[in-house]
């Protein structure tokens, strides 16, 4: 079991990304169709953790039933964005064969959110958690009374230790 850590954030060293992606199954009879999708992330998340190169950072996935979500964290839009068109990457593929077999059919729903987030503007919070999200990707670090209110974490002017 991992190790629950009573207060701690996240620190990372400049910008960064992150990308939530996810299905929905609409048509959950229609397994042919829908696992192949399901099936795809995983391979593609071993590769990324094999080439620290890539500027993958780390992952989280929940699995909620007929909706997965993923959300990963990047060092840059233009790694996430080499990783997404290189041809000999598990997603090209993958990719073209969701658009041959399901494209716009309404069986299974892929979407996808990116979001690019500047040096020192993020906050974090994990209580009573393992290590979890950026802090995961990033590294973790313990909350202090410097460090105790969201708006503290954030570096917003006029912090104040009321929120949390």
């Amino acid at each position: 079991m991992a190790t629950v850590n009573r207060r701690t954030s996240a620190k990372i060293e400049g910008d960064f990304v992150v990308f939530i992606i996810g299905m929905r199954v609409n048509k959950p009879w229609k397994l042919h169709k829908w696992l192949p999708v399901f099936a795809a992330m995983p391979q593609m998340l071993k590769e990324l953790e094999k080439h620290s190169d890539s500027g993958f950072l780390g992952a989280e996935q929940f699995i909620n039933p007929f909706k997965p979500v993923l959300v990963q964290y990047w060092r840059s839009f233009a790694h996430l964005e080499a990783y997404a068109r290189d041809r000999d990457a598990k997603h090209w593929p993958a990719w073209t064969k969701f658009n041959r077999r399901i494209a716009s059919n309404g069986d299974v729903g892929i979407w996808h959110e990116t979001y690019k987030v500047a040096a020192g503007e993020y906050e974090c919070i994990y209580n009573n958690m393992p290590v979890a999200g950026l802090a995961k990707a990033s590294a973790a670090t313990d909350v202090g009374e410097a460090t105790d209110s969201a708006s503290s974490r954030i570096g917003a002017e006029g912090a104040s230790k009321a929120e949390a």
